[in-house]
């Protein structure tokens, strides 16, 4: 009579339940969860960051928003409060020495654009400060970058003081002739709304000049060295890796 042997399972033997539950995430044990319940390195992780870094931008083109609103507030109100002084105290012809040969208080009227640059062209001149106002404020959408939010304000300001001259001071709506003041040798006699306009624009060329976009970004020249791809500035280069 033969003895029994050991009794076989009749399938493979089983995980334990805790066991089997604690690695179903992890293959070959070398997975991680992260706290979306995802993978390391799995297309929904990849999803999660790519969705934080979509909303990011958000804040801080509200703040950029936000710093061209603040400059262009104060420009506005440099340049309203100093020409409503001026022609309330000076009159025209009869300039007013600060500093001799240096600096003279001149009140005048000018019918054209900064620096009494196109006179007898005063509607047109209104119409592209208009046209100048709306393009800063379509454009500031998309505005990332600090410097481009200083150098909108400036120039939104800045437009925007000369205008209210052309809509509220004679000889009529649109037609009104702006108020210049500040007079320095061998210049035009000019308002705080010209001076901003113009260092506006210079800074406007430098940031052109050195690739630096609305959004943050800045443009790789080639033969820089650099990877042709355009990086927001701060962000750090990717590196390529190989397995």
């Amino acid at each position: 009579m033969q003895q029994a042997g050991p009794q076989q399972p009749d399938g493979p033997e089983q995980p334990d339940s805790l066991e089997h539950a604690a690695g179903a995430g992890q293959p070959d044990g070398t997975g991680e969860l992260d706290g979306t319940g995802q993978l390391d390195g799995q297309p929904g992780a990849a999803r999660h960051d790519g969705q934080q870094r979509a909303e990011s931008p958000r804040p801080a083109g509200r703040r950029r928003l936000g710093l061209l609103l603040t400059v262009a507030a104060i420009v506005f109100a440099a340049d309203v409060i100093s020409k409503t002084i001026v022609v309330a105290t000076l009159t025209p012809g009869r300039p007013v020495w600060l500093i001799s040969g240096v600096l003279d208080l001149n009140l005048t009227r000018n019918s054209g654009a900064a620096f009494s640059f196109g006179t007898g062209m005063t509607f047109v001149f209104t119409a592209i400060a208009i046209g100048v106002i709306i393009f800063i404020l379509r454009t500031s959408r998309r505005l990332r970058s600090l410097p481009w939010a200083v150098t909108l304000g400036l120039l939104l300001g800045g437009a925007a003081g000369n205008l209210t001259d052309r809509l509220v001071r004679s000889p009529g709506v649109f037609r009104g002739d702006v108020v210049d003041w500040i007079q320095l040798p061998h210049w035009p006699v000019f308002n705080v709304a010209d001076s901003c306009i113009v260092c506006g624009g210079f800074l406007a060329v430098v940031l052109a000049a050195r690739g630096i976009r609305l959004d943050g970004t800045r443009e790789v020249r080639p033969g820089s060295g650099q990877d042709a791809t355009s990086k927001p500035a701060g962000e750090p280069q990717a590196r390529d890796t190989q397995t």
